[in-house]
């Protein structure tokens, strides 16, 4: 290890966990015998999902194979976004019109719901609407842009507008960019405060979180299900997969489904005030138009940069990510040559073969996933549609409804193709296309 790029109190953690560590239960929850809902996972989706059926008077219990929160719902950048991936053309080539108006739409209803639920609960989650500059890594990119703004039909129209790169010091100090686009309504959290708090959430409500509980087997029975987990086996009416990036054995439907791809992140040391304000003058989200995206913005006090990025696909080593991450930061803003790490942490994202988020019900068991590495929104949306749709309610409804969750002949749930299309993106990236 290259000590000089690491601060003497370096963590191999999140950043996020110095202010929100992950909770400890003084009433350790034991697994109960029965319950109408168990939910599987404590992320977003699971704790949104648990929260909703609580309240909606089921008997809930959420179990996850950590401590609660610990994936990435507590590891992400905290950026949040319209999350929907796919341009309305190309969904209109897979679903036709409507729907493909209704999916894109769908993104912007997760992000004014999310605001509107942090506000109505009271949450004080660092919430803000910074905006995203969303950077053109070339000049054909930029022109991609800005085209694409053109062709966004007016409903759709979330202000966004184009910044040359005689302008971009307005929003970035770097020169690595061709331009870019503003997107003012992006916003942005600090991902592990917002987990606990809907941790808390769910507990008021009722429902039971048993941490450190893994899911060993799923059987069918006569009302509903048998689960047997670490901690005991529970029969539980209904079961909802919440799982995205850390699905495994247990629901092989859903997991040859999801493709879990590693998301790292670094944290800087505390900046001088006047370079941080320098590298983003508005605090926006940043982000990229490299298919090996980098995503960055400054910690919530304004003292750090946090910069991730898909530098590695399986890695779990923190240590091995930093060094590729702090050379990438560099290569943006070499100003921050010199900047030592004081954080390195990696979660697991899902990935869907549409690039589309998925709900729905197969074979009994509930599901939401898939959210492409945008999930901070669509997870907590999301969540909260499966559990209404669970309660029988209308409003459950969604466009995603009958949009067809795909896999791939000879996947079975390890993305054993990921390091050749990584090199074929890289080298995709470094072509002026």
């Amino acid at each position: 290890m290259n000590a000089s790029l690491y601060t003497a109190d370096y963590k191999d953690a999140p950043f996020w966990w110095d202010d929100a560590p992950r909770p400890v239960f003084e009433d350790t929850a034991s697994l109960p015998a029965s319950a109408d809902v168990l939910v599987i996972g404590s992320g977003y989706t699971g704790l949104a999902a648990a929260l909703e059926c609580a309240r909606g008077g089921r008997s809930t219990v959420v179990v996850d194979a950590e401590d609660a929160g610990w994936g990435c719902s507590s590891r992400n950048g905290g950026q949040v976004s319209t999350s929907i991936k796919p341009s309305l053309d190309r969904l209109t080539a897979r679903h036709g019109r409507d729907i493909a108006f209704e999916i894109r739409y769908e993104g912007i209803r997760a992000l004014d719901y999310i605001e509107d639920f942090i506000k109505r609960e009271g949450l004080k989650v660092n919430w803000e609407r910074a905006g995203r500059f969303h950077g053109a890594h070339n000049a054909r990119r930029y022109e991609v842009l800005a085209q694409s703004l053109g062709e966004v039909p007016k409903e759709l129209k979330t202000d966004a507008y184009m910044v040359p790169r005689a302008e971009q010091h307005g929003e970035i100090a770097s020169d690595r960019y061709f331009g870019g686009m503003v997107m003012p309504h992006h916003a942005t959290l600090h991902p592990a405060k917002y987990v606990n708090a809907l941790i808390s959430l769910v507990r008021q409500a009722g429902a039971t979180i048993v941490p450190r509980c893994r899911v060993e087997g799923l059987n069918r029975e006569a009302g509903g299900f048998a689960v047997v987990t670490s901690a005991g086996s529970v029969k539980a009416r209904e079961v909802i997969v919440a799982t995205n990036g850390y699905t495994g054995p247990v629901t092989p439907w859903q997991r040859r489904r999801v493709i879990p791809i590693g998301s790292y992140i670094i944290a800087t040391e505390a900046l001088d005030p006047s370079v941080a304000h320098g590298l983003s003058p508005h605090a926006r989200a940043m982000s990229d138009t490299r298919r090996l995206v980098f995503y960055y913005r400054l910690s919530p006090d304004r003292k750090r940069m946090l910069f991730g990025g898909r530098v590695a696909y399986m890695e779990n080593d923190p240590r091995v990510s930093a060094p590729r991450l702090h050379a990438r930061m560099c290569e943006i803003y070499p100003q921050l040559k010199s900047t030592r790490v004081s954080h390195s942490w990696v979660g697991f994202v899902a990935y869907t073969f549409d690039t589309l988020p998925h709900i729905g019900r197969h074979d009994g068991l509930y599901y939401a996933m898939g959210y492409c590495g945008s999930g901070v929104s669509l997870a907590t949306y999301f969540g909260m549609r499966v559990g209404q749709k669970l309660l029988g309610r209308p409003e459950g409804r969604t466009p995603f409804d009958n949009c067809t969750f795909r896999t791939r002949p000879l996947y079975g749930g390890y993305p054993w193709f990921l390091a050749p299309s990584i090199m074929w993106y890289r080298l995709l990236d470094r072509l002026p296309i």
